[in-house]
């Protein structure tokens, strides 16, 4: 990939980009991140998953988080929902401390975490329920949540009846219904197959622009985080710690045409760089001992 571009410095980039940055700094800080850190201890020794994050998260800000396998991507946004234990540092929402689960937090997973036994509609009602909301005004707000992840014909519908794109959308509604400030997405569409993954990635950013939520979002596919991101957390692994944090120079809104502009592949090569170095070992691939298991005169290539 040598001949893709650079990753454009501050200067080169448009000035539409370079406008929107400057107004996602001027915005508050919606989650500070001081010296997360995260051990766990087994049996065999401890781990230490997590190694001193620090960052600022702005309000309304999209952030994708990678890395490669063991580097803590989910450990750190499971701990951020409250869902995990802090060994060490802390997290504010809007300057004020908080730890363990609440609903200025909200949490959409891989899997789809829907109750088979309930309706779309019923589905969605249970967060609001659960904090304590009853009566006809639970039942309409969870309809206009319904009606903003475009399901409204679905309301009734049980979720074996759902496709599993619409089933995640049930989810990501449930999850907003109670108005949470930042939404926590761990992989929310990587059991999707390629087509339903794009449908869901144009979704999510029309949600987005209609809610005012902040989202903090993982991911292993770099197409994804570039499409969908403001910024892009990288974390390496043993320890997970910040390799770097990325403005992504793609203008918004962003259209599926962008994943072949220069400023997408220069992003994607340097994100591939970061995540996967090559050594001097792999410039040439490396042969597989030679176990022939078939007739030695049937030859493929």
């Amino acid at each position: 990939m040598s001949d893709v571009i650079k990753l454009p410095s501050y200067k080169e980039q448009s000035d539409s980009v370079r406008s929107r940055f400057e107004a996602l700094h001027k915005r508050p800080v919606k989650l500070k991140i001081e010296g997360l850190s995260k051990t766990f201890h087994t049996s065999k020794g401890s781990v230490n998953v997590l190694n001193s994050i620090n960052l600022d998260i702005y309000r309304r800000e999209f952030v994708s988080v990678i890395g490669p396998s063991g580097c803590g991507k989910s450990t750190l946004i499971r701990m951020l929902a409250g869902l995990e234990t802090l060994s060490g540092g802390r997290f504010l929402l809007n300057d004020k401390e908080v730890s363990g689960p609440s609903a200025d937090r909200g949490m959409v997973f891989q899997g789809y975490t829907l109750f088979p036994w309930l309706t779309v509609k019923n589905n969605v009602m249970f967060g609001l329920e659960v904090n304590g909301r009853s009566g006809t005004a639970v039942e309409q707000e969870a309809l206009q949540w319904i009606d903003l992840v475009g399901l409204s014909r679905f309301a009734d519908a049980y979720p074996n009846q759902l496709s599993g794109g619409m089933k995640q959308r049930v989810a990501i509604a449930r999850a907003l219904a109670n108005q949470p400030e930042v939404l926590f997405m761990d992989e929310p569409f990587g059991a999707l197959d390629p087509h339903t993954r794009s449908q869901m990635q144009a979704y999510l950013l029309q949600i987005w622009k209609n809610v005012d939520v902040t989202i903090m979002f993982v991911t292993h596919d770099l197409d994804e985080a570039i499409y969908l991101s403001d910024r892009i957390l990288v974390l390496k692994a043993n320890p997970g710690e910040i390799q770097e944090f990325i403005e992504v120079p793609v203008p918004r809104p962003r259209t599926p045409e962008q994943f072949l502009s220069p400023e997408f592949l220069a992003v994607k090569q340097h994100l591939e760089e970061l995540i996967h170095p090559q050594t001097e070992d792999e410039d040439e691939p490396s042969e597989l001992p030679m176990v022939r298991m078939t007739n030695s005169d049937d030859v493929v290539e």
